[in-house]
This record gives structure tokens, sequence and C-alpha cells, in this order.
């Protein structure tokens, strides 16, 4: 979970959108004919080697699954918050949620 302030900063995928309404590959957008994304692509393109280096969850102490992020996403969905910056999402009171 990811609040709306923190989707900007999550990282994007190479491959073209699969549809055309909305879609950013499409050629009025400015993206040149017989393209190879995965060559022009690489500042969004995430790189395992990079500098880039996972924290651990601040509540249970595993290795976060993204860059970037303080919290693990299971612990993020328990407390109801974004698992970039902690903040309250939701509010999960009256929730019956279990890690299994």
């Amino acid at each position: 979970m990811v609040c709306e302030k923190c989707q900007k900063k999550l990282g994007t995928v190479v491959t073209p959108d699969a549809w055309k309404a909305g879609a950013k590959n499409t050629n009025e957008g400015g993206r040149k004919i017989n393209e190879n994304k995965a060559l022009t692509g690489r500042k969004k393109r995430y790189n395992p080697y990079s500098s880039g280096k996972f924290e651990k969850c601040r509540i249970c102490k595993l290795q976060v699954h993204q860059v970037g992020s303080r919290y693990c996403q299971g612990c993020a969905y328990k407390k109801g918050i974004c698992a970039m910056c902690g903040k309250k999402i939701i509010d999960t009171t009256n929730y019956k949620q279990s890690s299994t």
C-alpha cells in the first residue's frame, strides 16, 4: 500500500502498456517508432547493482522488497499505513486481519 504522494516515487516497468486508451506508448506522445525500450528506458529501469539499498522494516526488521520503502508490505497492510512514508491511509480498527 502506497499513498498518493508516494505513487510518483514508485519504479516503472520497461514494457509498454497493453491497451491504447490512455496508454503512454502511442506515437502521439513522442515515442520513436522501432525504438528498443530496454536500451532507451535505462533511467526508469530497476538496476539491482545500483547504489539503492534495501532497508529493513521498522516494525518486523525483515528486508524490504522495494528501494525507498521503510516498511514491508505485510506490516504496511496490517497497520494501514503507506509502505514508503508511514502515513496512515485507512483505519484498520474494525478489520479482522491475519498474517496468513
